[in-house]
């Protein structure tokens, strides 16, 4: 088996930045390239990944205050419609229907 660093499709940057230039569709050179290509991929997935959770985490603060508002605005809401309805449906609507 061929190593990366020893294969044609593959570039070091000057930053030491890896760049395969293999396509594992088009010029496959060993049946372990695939699994090279696979690994990476996961890798890539689980950074995003990653990435995501650590925004999610920083939005969490402020979803909670959007939620309490909300809660607050809804609340108020269903206060001020509470004219609509006389004293005496009040007490008829906490009761189950009889049938």
């Amino acid at each position: 088996m061929i190593q990366c660093k020893d294969c044609e499709y593959f570039e070091s940057g000057p930053d030491g930045r890896r760049l395969f230039k293999c396509d594992p569709f088009l010029n496959v050179k060993e049946p372990e390239c695939v699994n090279k290509w696979q690994l990476i991929r996961l890798d890539m997935l689980v950074a995003s990944y990653q990435s995501m959770l650590s925004w999610s985490e920083r939005m969490a603060p402020m979803q909670d205050k959007i939620f309490k508002y909300m809660q607050r605005e809804i609340e108020d809401i269903n206060e001020s419609e509470n004219w609509k309805i006389g004293p005496d449906e009040e007490e008829d609507t906490d009761e189950e229907p009889k049938f």
